[in-house]
């Protein structure tokens, strides 16, 4: 690495002052993604940040990067063109759940099934902040909330299989407080050619405080929390004592290991897996299950704006190069007066 990109945690950060609820969990997103985008080797002039509308789209902001902070649930929009016109660019879309999944429902999962190079860290919640505790679409059924006092009565959506079913080439989980595994993963979406897709666990401790207190918290973090591992066994549990295994019935059960069980009767985690056992693991839900963190699904395809650029090159070659004003001037025209 050169010296002119041996950046520190500082040099990623902007001199706007942070303006999140104390305790809010995006700050300690915004410690980790200014730790890693240090690390890559990359000039802070080649990152941009996009972000639509919401309490996490005020990240632009604070990342001494370009950045736009656009319209609700239209950052893949913007975010598509940038990396198209410029395909050189470390392009990152932070969002949220209301952001994302609501109004920017359609976006998100076109830009997934295109594939474009550019990385998406949603922050979920579970609320809508920024507008003062409404119910998200990532709500529970029966939340009550400003806008659900008698208990919502949607089912939510499931982030992790809304993207398996869009076809993202990446996809992955974090939580916002586990900072070594957030860092890490963050980095194992910049490293993947595709569009990465991060699910990131985000704690409102105003309007929606401990809607993952048991994944958050070191001490019941063992036993809550499946972490993920290409080639090794689903194990969790303080004592690494538990696993995941699928019964008769092609269903899933924690298994305790010992007294005839051993990991070889284990699931074993497979990033390229057939989605039949992806969306498996995207299910997985307490009390009766751990959570799934990490990459749970990496698989190569061509991305979006190299085979733009392919194409029309090759158009380029056939046919020459084109005239704008020619254009203009061809087919059906007339004069308004």
């Amino acid at each position: 690495m050169s010296d002119a990109l041996r950046l520190t945690k500082k040099d990623l950060a902007s001199d706007q002052e942070v303006r999140w609820c104390p305790g809010c969990g995006d700050y300690a997103i915004l410690s980790a993604a200014q730790s890693v985008f240090a690390g890559l080797g990359i000039p802070r002039e080649k990152f941009v940040i996009v972000s639509g509308i919401g309490c996490s789209s005020r990240f632009p902001y604070y990342m001494n990067t370009y950045g736009f902070h656009t319209i609700h649930g239209r950052a893949p929009t913007v975010a598509s063109g940038i990396k198209i016109a410029n395909p050189d660019l470390s392009v990152w879309i932070v969002t949220g759940d209301g952001d994302s999944l609501s109004i920017g429902g359609n976006h998100i999962i076109h830009l997934l099934r295109r594939n474009l190079n550019v990385n998406v860290m949603l922050f979920d919640n579970r609320i809508y902040g920024l507008t003062k505790g409404q119910y998200s679409p990532t709500s529970e059924t029966g939340k009550k909330t400003k806008s659900t006092p008698f208990g919502s009565i949607d089912r939510p959506f499931n982030p992790i299989a809304l993207a398996l079913g869009a076809g993202a080439t990446f996809i992955a989980r974090s939580i916002d407080v586990y900072t070594p595994h957030l860092k890490q993963t963050l980095e194992a979406a910049h490293d993947h050619v595709g569009t990465s897709f991060v699910h990131i666990y985000q704690n409102c401790n105003i309007f929606n405080d401990g809607a993952f207190a048991g994944l958050r918290d070191k001490a019941s973090r063992p036993d809550e929390v499946l972490e993920l591992k290409q080639g090794e066994p689903l194990i969790f549990g303080k004592n690494r004592d538990k696993g995941i295994r699928i019964t008769g019935c092609h269903r899933p059960e924690v298994a305790a290991l010992g007294d005839g069980v051993t990991e070889q009767d284990l699931v074993v985690h497979d990033e390229q897996g057939p989605l039949g056992y992806l969306m498996m693991l995207a299910e997985l839900q307490p009390p009766e299950f751990p959570v799934p963190l990490g990459v749970i699904r990496r698989v190569q395809r061509p991305a979006f704006e190299a085979e733009v650029a392919a194409q029309i090159e090759a158009v380029t070659a056939k046919m020459g190069r084109g005239d704008l004003e020619q254009l203009l001037q061809s087919g059906n025209t007339w004069e308004v007066k």
